[in-house]
């Protein structure tokens, strides 16, 4: 059975900007989404058009810029908006429209404050006038995860009815689980009569933590593009991020049977620059790109990779464009791991006991830092036979 594509909808230029503290102007945008293209990302949210002339302006040009990806732009159900992204993306090589109203009771109720029914008017009218533009129309069910089911399909039927392609349902607080989302897919694509005419889409956000998951279980339902960022940078606690998300589809393509188009050896560089452009600094056991991803300190993992990095490693450090993976030395760390790091400073133990005098005095170095520079180690070895030996080679 062979894997099938998975479209990768990069946010990061539109919801990622929504974190609290990230204000991107029209040159760090353009930077960014040329990084995206270069990623081969399918889809660029290039922003929110009618938020702010300036917002305007940077979607034109990142429109004007990117050749090779789809460059979108979010618009509520409103007329003036749908215009006006129009406008913004019109002079890209290939556009979407994403039209976004919610369908959930409490979002009904009190942020919209209008009935079911004037709802779905709004959105058929919405996408109607969108097909005026373009035949790429994405419409997002906002809330959909706290939606009534039977009512989400009959909404989901009627926009696709009225011209939309591309159904995204947003699990837009992050309160659904994976084994609840999942379902959701599954239900409409089983009930809704036309839901083959449109490709399903998960947007997830990371309030439980759970993002990812619920993206990647959307995949096994029925999904066909994935809504991310680079990072897992967005609102609140964040949405799900695309290099962890590209990396689980690549590394289990065997259990998921979906692949990306996506240049998994940027995913680092595009992760680095992310981070120095917003400022937002990358935790170092982020999974796929934080500093530690591929770093090994335990001395029972240092010896299994220095036989076969296999034993603890589902990837290499090479597919994410990063460095090789490193052994740094502490406390936890064993002889096998402690030799390899002074052979690399040019020492070379002459005999177990120079090995066992040098590990002892590392241990008791390594009991008082949290982190051994190279003068800590070379200081393990200071007044023997093995340091005059590492001076004579320096």
């Amino acid at each position: 059975m062979s894997a099938e594509k998975i479209t990768i909808f990069d946010t990061t230029l539109r919801d990622g900007e929504q974190s609290p503290g990230i204000n991107l102007d029209t040159g760090e945008k353009v930077e960014i989404a040329l990084m995206l293209e270069g990623l081969k990302v399918d889809v660029i949210e290039a922003g929110f058009a009618v938020s702010s002339p300036g917002e305007f302006e940077a979607i034109k040009a990142v429109a004007r810029v990117v050749k090779d990806s789809t460059i979108c732009s979010l618009s509520r159900a409103v007329e003036r908006d749908i215009d006006l992204t129009a406008e913004a993306v019109s002079g890209a090589a290939s556009s979407r429209i994403h039209i976004v109203l919610a369908t959930s009771p409490i979002h009904m109720k009190y942020k919209l404050q209008m009935t079911p029914e004037n709802v779905l008017e709004h959105a058929v009218r919405a996408v109607v006038h969108a097909r005026r533009y373009s035949e790429d129309i994405e419409f997002s069910c906002e809330d959909a995860s706290r939606s009534e089911p039977e009512f989400l399909a009959r909404f989901v039927e009627q926009v696709i009815g009225a011209g939309a392609t591309t159904i995204s349902l947003p699990d837009t607080v992050g309160y659904a689980t994976p084994y609840e989302y999942g379902k959701l897919f599954t239900y409409l694509r089983n009930v809704v009569p036309n839901a083959d005419k449109a490709v399903f889409s998960a947007h997830c956000h990371n309030d439980l933590g759970m993002a990812v998951s619920n993206s990647l279980e959307a995949t096994r339902q029925g999904a066909r593009q994935i809504e991310c960022t680079i990072n897992g940078i967005g609102e609140r606690a964040g949405n799900a991020s695309l290099e962890e998300i590209v990396m689980a589809l690549h590394t289990r393509e065997d259990f998921f049977r979906c692949r990306t188009s996506i240049e998994t050896r940027r995913l680092t560089a595009a992760s680095r620059l992310v981070s120095e452009i917003t400022g937002f600094v990358v935790q170092p056991n982020k999974a796929i790109v934080g500093r530690n991803a591929f770093s090994h300190q335990s001395g029972i993992h240092q010896d299994g990779m220095l036989k076969n990095p296999l034993t603890y490693q589902i990837m290499t450090a090479a597919e994410v464009g990063a460095d090789e993976y490193r052994l740094v030395l502490g406390k936890n760390s064993g002889r096998n791991g402690f030799r390899m790091c002074m052979r690399s400073l040019g020492v070379e133990f002459g005999s177990d006991a120079d090995l066992d005098l040098a590990f002892s005095r590392f241990k008791d170095i390594a009991d008082q830092k949290a982190s051994l520079c190279d003068e800590d180690l070379l200081a393990t070895v200071a007044g023997t036979e093995a340091f005059s030996r590492e001076k004579h080679i320096a």
